[in-house]
């Protein structure tokens, strides 16, 4: 209870303090700095890294549910479960935060930030990191193991840095998105654990124990 009133704290303090900046001159340089000193490969990398994050989430724990099914795993399903419940908390959590916020994405505020996609939704926090974040974050706490929690957050630290290469987000934009999803799926896997274990671990492969 303690960590999980740390991060909701977290999370208010920094929505607060990011709104009232909104583009207070070292969140901006930063990102001019990002945005511009860019190789033509290191800005491919960004494209391609940025567009892998919806279909990498998304398809994560369909493939763990449906490899679950097909090889009657019920740990593994009920994991499957709990990654997708993460990335819906997590996108509420987003969308919710940036209708509140309200803040523009960056580049019509700043002639000098080159956008090379558009988006319609609101700029704070970042969806794109958030949904990295709380993709890697949930994988990493039911696989707990090296060779899960290195590429895993790796790429959605690239996620992450791809919106401001690309010049879609600010930096606080990023950190709010990878704070919202790690939170997500940190928070998910409480409430996830203290249900399977007030209901006695029972099996979900074919619900027998629910009917």
């Amino acid at each position: 209870m303690r960590k999980f009133t740390t991060i909701i704290l977290l999370w208010s303090t920094f929505s607060i303090f990011s709104t009232q900046i909104s583009a207070q001159n070292t969140d901006i340089e930063l990102l001019r700095s990002i945005n511009k000193s860019s190789s033509t490969g290191l800005r491919n990398y960004s494209k391609f890294i940025s567009n892998t994050t919806t279909a990498f989430a998304v398809s994560t724990p369909i493939v763990m549910g449906a490899v679950a099914l097909l090889e009657k795993n019920d740990d593994l399903l009920k994991n499957a479960v709990y990654v997708g419940v993460s990335l819906g908390v997590d996108g509420v959590l987003t969308y919710s935060m940036k209708e509140v916020v309200k803040r523009p994405r960056p580049y019509p505020t700043y002639q000098d930030i080159k956008a090379f996609e558009t988006e319609t939704s609101l700029s704070f926090p970042s969806g794109h990191t958030s949904l990295a974040f709380a993709t890697a974050t949930a994988l990493s706490l039911k696989y707990p193991k090296w060779y899960v929690i290195a590429p895993t957050y790796f790429w959605a630290a690239s996620v992450g840095y791809s919106r401001m290469n690309l010049g879609m987000h600010y930096p606080s934009d990023v950190l709010a998105g990878a704070l919202v999803g790690a939170g997500s799926a940190y928070v998910t896997n409480l409430v996830n654990n203290w249900f399977w274990k007030k209901n006695e671990n029972k099996k979900l492969i074919g619900l027998q124990a629910y009917l």
